[in-house]
């Protein structure tokens, strides 16, 4: 087998793609390598079209295996099994760019699978994923509008930077991965800690740039090897047909659509559909599918000539203006926190629930992050559409809109040192119609408010539309808010979501071939504005964080202890930490750094909690008067414990003001007496002072008893 390698240095690091030795059967196969991450793409595609269907079966799968990276999966079976948020979330963002550039009536089955074979956790294997599925398809005979590549955009020390290691990415302000063709974007996936739109805008430019010169490395690899395009049965609707059903129907499809309710719109066209079918049913026999599709292609042009020559929407709205919104924070009694978001007939249900540390989720993958503290949930049962079918776990659906709607507020969440919970949130969409992963955004943001989730600021979000003119490029119109039917018939779906003072999370789908840096900036300016509008109406709900959290959410409170300390608060096989947590009912976690997080509702558990931490945990202060009992007597002086575990020694000579010839004429064993800490030996021995003691308490102790001190520097 002949292996052909192109390559080209980026940033420092060789990016190479070869193929001829791998998965020969594919029709395209590549393997793409920069530093030691390494990622196997390939594009297979069936040999005949799957009969019956109307629609491109297209299967896009990222494989995150562990020996890439030198693990052993954590199942039970000890092998890779359901694939986790992040492989499911890169496979949507191979589909997302690549879909649209296929054509529209291909019918053949194509599947893109992106394996990682090799990752140094410094190169993304995401972005290698994206380019080798570019590179695969344009070198196979699968017929294809490409290639695409893609690349990712940071800010790192106030620097913008191309291709930033992964390391790098928990500091930097921005990260933005772009996927598009050599002439325009068509893909963009974004979280960001409030950026403006200039610098986003700037780094799209940058994005685009680069793309651009992956590209021409592909160019490089289609010239050696590449395959020239499969014959394939074209399908379509033919030109007497679409003019049949336009002279049957348009003005009655051009009256239906306007209708502003979802419900009764949806009704209208149906019945138009409906006698469309019977009237042409003699005139075009068995041709019902055909008749649907050309049903289908007026609506849109009806749709799109409305929006471009008239500036109607099919609910009456102006191309900037947003839905009737109505929000109420606190809607459930028990839970921690709750609140609901209604946008025109979209509607979100978004409950926090507040946990400890414990809670957090682990991450069993290729990623450098381990666990995830803050997680959002994203539920679209069929109740929504009006629909009646079984229930199903998470989809891809609704994972991709419950990540972008975490990315979107993550970043507004205080860290673990202010705030020690785990946090989550879920979304259970109660009817849509459009932008319903944005309307989570607002939802888990007031849902966080009610809850008492100290956030840096409240985040909205907003679901941008476009509209094109097929016979005029320059002409077009974007859309404000768009609802189900503007992002089924338009060409864009561009979600933002953010704060007042910047962009916090971005993502974009395009049905055209690609989008330009003017209509980038516009967009973007526009959902700016409907951002802040939306935000205002969320602060009539909920102004701020409530100060006080529920009475049914768990109080945390933050311990530090040696962590030469954490064996003793265990204890032998745990027996001392399970002691306390049954006593008290406070759940306790502890970190290697010596952290300890105690939890409960119950404030006195609580108290008496924390003395039995810090009784076993406490270390000896010089300095430091403490309450101590006597364990031992010896000629020369009394040894006196004054921590679990830990005593010391008063010297005879300072067991008293005055002097002292028998230790047992001042002690005894079992007396309680206060002492003072005045020295700690490299030998770590203890030594302390009766006298200095008293002396520092106004002369309070007596008979060994006196107050017990507050902490030190209380």
């Amino acid at each position: 087998m002949e292996k052909t390698v192109v390559a080209r240095t980026f940033d420092g690091a060789e990016l190479s793609i070869e193929t001829g030795w791998m998965a020969g059967f594919a029709n395209g196969a590549v393997i793409v390598r920069q530093g030691d991450t390494v990622v196997l793409a390939t594009a297979t595609a069936s040999k005949a079209p799957r009969p019956g269907i109307d629609f491109f079966p297209l299967t896009c799968d990222y494989e995150e295996k562990m020996y890439a990276v030198g693990r052993i999966p954590g199942a039970f079976f000890r092998r890779e099994g359901r694939p986790g948020e992040a492989a499911t979330l890169t496979s949507r963002m191979i589909d997302r760019p690549m879909r649209p550039l296929f054509p529209k009536d291909f019918r053949n089955d194509v599947q893109i699978v992106a394996t990682v074979l090799s990752t140094d956790q410094v190169h993304d294997p995401a972005i290698l994923a994206l380019i080798g599925a570019g590179a695969a398809v344009a070198i196979s005979d699968i017929p294809h509008g490409g290639p695409i590549a893609a690349c990712r955009i940071g800010i790192v020390d106030g620097q913008m930077v191309e291709s930033p290691g992964l390391p790098d990415l928990d500091r930097s302000q921005l990260d933005l991965v772009v996927a598009g063709t050599r002439d325009a974007i068509n893909m963009v996936e974004a979280g960001a800690k409030e950026v403006s739109e200039d610098i986003l805008v700037e780094a799209l430019i940058r994005a685009q740039e680069r793309i651009r010169q992956i590209i021409s490395l592909i160019d490089e690899l289609v010239a050696k090897v590449g395959k020239p395009d499969m014959d394939y049965p074209h399908v379509g609707v033919s030109a007497e047909l679409k003019q049949a059903v336009a002279e049957a129907a348009y003005e009655r499809i051009n009256q239906a659509f306007r209708e502003a309710d979802k419900t009764q719109r949806d009704t209208q066209v149906d019945a138009v559909k409906h006698d469309l079918q019977a009237q042409l049913q003699e005139r075009f026999p068995g041709r019902e599918q055909d008749i649907s599709a050309a049903f289908e292609s007026v609506l849109k042009s009806a749709v799109r000539r409305a929006i471009l020559d008239e500036g109607l929407r099919p609910d009456g709205r102006k191309l900037d203006e947003i839905r009737q919104i109505w929000c109420e924070a606190g809607v459930l009694p028990r839970t921690h926190g709750s609140a609901v978001f209604t946008r025109g007939q979209t509607q979100a249900l978004s409950v926090v629930t507040l946990g400890t540390m414990s809670d957090q989720q682990r991450l069993d993958g290729l990623g450098l992050e381990e666990f995830k503290r803050y997680m959002h949930h994203y539920n679209f049962p069929p109740f929504s559409v009006g629909e009646a079918r079984p229930l199903r776990s998470p989809g891809r659906r609704e994972i991709g809109h419950g990540a972008l709607a975490e990315r979107a507020v993550k970043v507004m969440v205080p860290p673990v040192a202010d705030f020690p919970y785990a946090i989550r949130i879920v979304t259970e969409i109660l009817s849509s119609n459009g932008s319903t992963s944005m309307a989570s955004v607002c939802g888990s943001t007031l849902a966080l408010m009610d809850a008492g989730v100290p956030i840096k600021a409240p985040v909205s979000g907003i679901a941008m539309g476009l509209v094109t003119d097929e016979g005029d490029s320059s002409r077009y119109a974007i859309l404000s808010d768009i609802q189900g039917m503007e992002d089924a018939l338009g060409d864009m779906d561009f979600k933002v979501a953010g704060t007042r003072t910047g962009v916090t999370a971005l993502q974009m789908d395009i049905k055209v071939r690609g989008l330009t840096p003017a209509i980038f900036r516009q967009a973007l300016e526009q959902a700016r504005q409907g951002r802040i509008f939306i935000l205002g109406k969320m602060e009539e709900a909920i102004l701020a964080p409530r100060s006080e959290m529920s009475n049914y959410a768990p109080r945390i409170i933050t311990l530090h202890i040696h962590p030469d300390k954490i064996r003793d608060l265990i204890g032998p096989g745990g027996k001392t930490i399970r002691k306390i947590q049954e006593e008290t009912g406070c759940q306790i976690d502890i970190e290697d750094d010596g952290k300890v997080f105690l939890a409960t509702v119950d404030e006195q558990a609580m108290e008496r909690a924390v003395a039995m931490v810090r009784d076993l945990t406490e270390s000896v202060e010089v300095g430091r008067i403490y309450k101590g009992k006597v364990v031992r007597i010896m000629p020369f002086g009394a040894f006196v414990e004054i921590l679990p575990r830990q005593d010391g020694l008063v010297h005879i000579s300072q067991l008293a003001e005055q002097r002292v010839n028998r230790v047992e004429d001042v002690v005894n064993i079992g007396d309680e007496i206060m002492v003072k800490v005045t020295e700690i030996d490299d030998r770590g021995r203890v030594n302390l002072s009766r006298k200095q003691a008293i002396t520092d308490l106004g002369g309070q102790e007596t008979n060994g008893r006196g107050p017990t001190p507050g902490p030190a520097g209380a």
